[in-house]
């Protein structure tokens, strides 16, 4: 489906090149990332038909009519800060866990495709996990670094002693908390 508003030979310069691959007329990627064959190929198209498409990349409405609009420039853009704070700042490598238990928030796009461009492994987690839930997840996965709410912080303070592998807080909120990295302040 062609979205209303966006320039033709975008879409079909994207449609064609996937379908020549399906088709066996080109060899397939050796690895696909997502983040940078279609996120990054899409911002590159964007720029070539001379700026942005009347459709976002990324469009997010929560209930008090508050909008985040990301074209695909901003979206890789903003993604790849992520993919710093992770890699840089909580000392992630391709293979690490991260657990994001959050609301679906903007913060959780850009964690999601974050983690897809450095190959960290995103688990995601419903806001209802109980201490026990997070203690059993962390322990199980192996996760090196927890992102969640001012809610949540309380829950995983009270296991992560129990938590030998994990080396990283992170909390989408808008003040400090005593131990965590607040993922909003390093953006």
């Amino acid at each position: 489906r062609l979205f209303s508003g966006c320039n033709r030979l975008l879409t079909s310069r994207i449609i064609s090149h996937y379908d020549s691959i399906n088709q066996c007329k080109k060899e397939p990627p050796e690895y696909f990332n997502f983040a940078s064959d279609v996120l990054d190929e899409w911002s590159q198209l964007e720029k070539v038909n001379g700026g942005r498409p009347a459709n976002p990349a990324f469009w997010w409405v929560n209930e008090e009519g508050e909008e985040v609009k990301w074209s695909f420039e901003e979206l890789g853009f903003l993604s790849r800060k992520a993919a710093n704070v992770l890699s840089e700042i909580c000392g992630l490598q391709k293979g690490d866990r991260v657990i994001a238990v959050l609301p679906r928030v903007p913060e959780w796009w850009l964690l999601n495709i974050a983690c897809m461009r450095t190959g960290i492994v995103f688990i995601p987690g419903v806001s209802q996990l109980t201490a026990k839930d997070i203690l059993y997840r962390l322990q199980a996965s192996k996760a090196k670094c927890i992102i969640t709410t001012e809610a949540l912080a309380p829950a995983v303070e009270s296991v992560s002693p129990d938590c030998q592998f994990l080396k990283s807080k992170l909390i989408v909120a808008k003040g400090r908390r005593e131990g965590w990295l607040n993922l909003k302040e390093l953006f």
